[in-house]
C-alpha cells in the first residue's frame, strides 16, 4: 500500500519525535502536524492560573467531547515547581542532549525551551491552533482514507482534509478522572474550589494551616502531597485505592487511609472505605490521573477507546489492528516518554514508508490475545514500567534495524537511528527511585546538581552484572 499524506496528533514530545522519523523517511508528500495549542511542546507550555477551571464534578467515564479552550487557553496541568521526575540523562531525544548545565532533573520552564529549539525544524509542518474534532475512516476508494476534520481557532473555521495515514500523538493529560463518590456533587456546591483535580493544582500556599486530602499515590500524588504536606495541617491524609508504603519523610506528617466511599457537606465530613470518619476537611486534591481518551476516534468501530482504563485494538501498542494505517504514539504508562515515543516512530515510520511489513491481522489479533493473558485486561495491560519499558524500546530497535536499506537515508541507507538503551540505561532506569530521593534531599541546592555522579550514582564504579540480572 502506498501511503503518501500522513497527519500526526499533536505536537506534543510524542508528536514532534514520530515526525522527525517520517520525514527523515524521505518517502512521503506531505507531513501535516496538527496543534491546538499556539505552540508546540504540548502539556509542558505552562499556563499557570489562566484557563484552570474550578469545576470538579465526577468524571468516572472518558469525555465524548474533544478539549475545549478556556478563555482561549488549553490548560496545562503542569504546575509551578513541577520538575521532571526523570534525570535529563534519559528525558532526552536520542539526537539532541539538554545543555550540558541543565539540572539533572529540569524546571518545566527548561524542558519547554527545550522542547520549542527541538521543533523548530518542523514549525514548517506543524498547523498551531488546530482543535481536531473528528478523524473517519472511508473505504470507498481503493485504499483506505481517512478524513480528518478540524477546527481552525483563529478563524473558527471548519476544515476537513483527506490522509492516507494518521499517527495519534495527543498524549493522556487532557481527561481528568475523578471518581464518582456519594455527595461530591453537593459538596462542591456547597463550597466550590475546595475539590480540584492535580490538572489544576499550581501551588501549595492556599493550603496552609487547612485540613487536606489527598487522593492517590501516584507520581503526581507523592509530589503535591510533599509539597501540601510542609504547609498544610498534620497529619496530611492520604487516600490510596491501593495501600503503598510512605516515605519516613511522608510518614511524619501524613497519614493514610483507604478509598473514600462518601462526602457528606454535613460538618465537612468525609468516610472512608474501613469506616473511618474526618471532619471539618477544608480541601481534598484529585491526583487519580486521566482517563484513557481519544474523542475524535469515537466514531471508530471496533473502538480503541471504551471505558477509558485502556486502548483497545492496538497491535504492540502502537497500530491499530483492524486498519493498521492508523497508530498511537506514547501511550503506555510508567514509561520514558522521549525516547520511548522515538522507538515508536522509527518503527511506525519504517512500516508506513513501506520499508518494514507488519504481520497479518491474525497475527496481531493473536499478540493482543497473548497479551491480554499475561497482563490482564485492566490497566496493567497498558503499563510498560521498568524492566518493560527497556526491553520493548530495545525490541523495537531490533525490529526497525530490520527494515529494508534505501540509499539517501541517515545511518547507511538504514534509516534514522531508533534510542537502544543499554546496560547503563537500564542501570539508571532501575535507580529513578533512588536517584529522585538523593535530589530531593538536597532541597533547594538540588538545582545545583548536573550529573548523576555528582549525587553519587556512577555507573562505572558500581555496576555488577549479576546484581543487575536480578532487579
Amino acid at each position: 500500500m502506498e501511503i503518501e499524506r500522513v497527519a500526526v496528533i499533536g505536537a506534543g514530545p510524542c508528536g514532534l519525535g514520530v515526525a522527525k522519523y517520517l520525514l527523515a523517511e524521505q518517502k512521503f508528500k506531505s507531513v501535516t502536524i496538527f496543534e491546538q495549542r499556539d505552540k508546540p511542546g504540548g502539556v509542558w507550555n505552562y499556563t499557570g492560573d489562566e484557563g484552570v477551571s474550578n469545576a470538579s464534578l465526577a468524571r468516572p467515564i472518558p469525555s465524548q467531547e474533544p478539549q475545549q479552550p478556556v478563555n482561549g487557553i488549553f490548560t496545562s496541568p503542569v504546575y509551578d515547581s513541577l520538575e521532571t521526575n526523570i534525570p535529563k540523562s534519559m528525558m532526552q531525544f536520542t539526537e539532541y542532549p539538554f545543555p550540558e548545565d541543565t539540572a539533572l532533573f529540569p524546571p518545566h520552564a527548561v524542558v519547554k525551551d527545550y522542547l520549542h529549539r527541538y521543533a523548530d525544524e518542523l514549525l514548517p509542518y506543524i498547523r498551531l491552533q488546530s482543535l481536531i474534532l473528528d478523524v473517519n475512516l472511508s473505504k470507498k476508494h481503493p485504499k483506505p482514507e481517512w478524513s480528518v476534520t478540524w477546527r481552525d481557532l483563529k478563524t473558527n473555521e471548519i476544515l476537513v482534509e483527506q490522509f492516507d495515514a494518521v499517527i495519534v500523538a495527543n498524549g493522556h493529560h487532557n481527561d481528568p478522572y475523578i471518581p464518582e463518590i456519594s455527595g461530591l456533587a453537593e459538596w462542591n456546591q456547597a463550597h466550590p474550589g475546595s475539590i480540584i483535580h492535580s490538572s489544576s493544582y499550581r501551588r501549595p500556599e492556599s493550603f496552609s494551616n487547612k485540613k487536606v486530602i489527598v487522593v492517590g499515590h501516584s507520581a503526581s500524588g507523592i509530589d503535591i502531597a510533599n509539597q501540601i504536606g510542609r504547609v498544610s495541617r498534620h497529619p496530611l491524609l492520604i487516600s490510596e485505592r491501593t495501600e503503598t508504603t510512605l516515605s519516613p519523610e511522608q510518614a511524619a506528617v501524613s497519614k493514610s487511609f483507604p478509598e473514600i466511599s462518601l462526602i457528606s457537606v454535613e460538618d465537612r465530613r468525609v468516610q472512608f472505605a474501613d469506616g473511618h470518619e474526618e471532619r471539618d476537611v477544608d480541601h481534598i486534591v484529585f491526583c487519580t490521573g486521566y482517563h484513557f481518551s481519544i474523542p475524535f476516534l469515537s466514531g471508530l468501530q471496533p473502538p480503541i477507546v471504551t471505558d477509558g482504563v485502556r486502548p483497545h485494538h492496538l497491535y504492540q501498542h502502537v497500530f491499530y489492528n483492524k486498519e493498521p494505517t492508523l497508530a498511537l504514539i506514547g501511550f503506555p504508562q510508567r514509561i520514558v516518554p522521549f525516547p520511548f515515543s522515538q522507538a515508536q516512530g522509527a518503527w511506525v515510520a519504517r512500516v508506513l514508508s513501506g520499508r518494514l511489513p507488519l504481520p497479518s491481522e491474525v497475527e496481531m489479533e493473536r499478540w493482543i490475545g497473548d497479551w491480554t493473558v499475561t497482563r490482564g485486561e485492566g490497566r496493567n495491560f497498558n503499563t510498560l514500567a521498568f524492566p518493560l519499558d527497556a526491553s520493548y524500546i530495545n525490541f523495537l530497535y531490533e525490529l526497525s534495524s530490520r527494515a529494508a536499506r534505501k540509499d539517501g537515508l541517515e545511518n547507511d541507507g538504514n534509516g534514522k537511528r531508533p534510542p537502544f538503551w543499554g546496560e547503563k540505561e537500564k542501570w539508571t532506569r532501575a535507580r529513578f527511585p533512588l536517584i529522585k530521593k538523593a535530589s530531593q534531599a538536597l532541597g533547594t541546592r538540588r538545582g545545583e546538581i548536573k550529573t548523576l555522579e555528582e549525587l553519587g550514582f556512577n555507573f562505572e564504579r558500581d555496576y555488577v552484572p549479576d546484581a543487575e540480572a536480578r532487579l
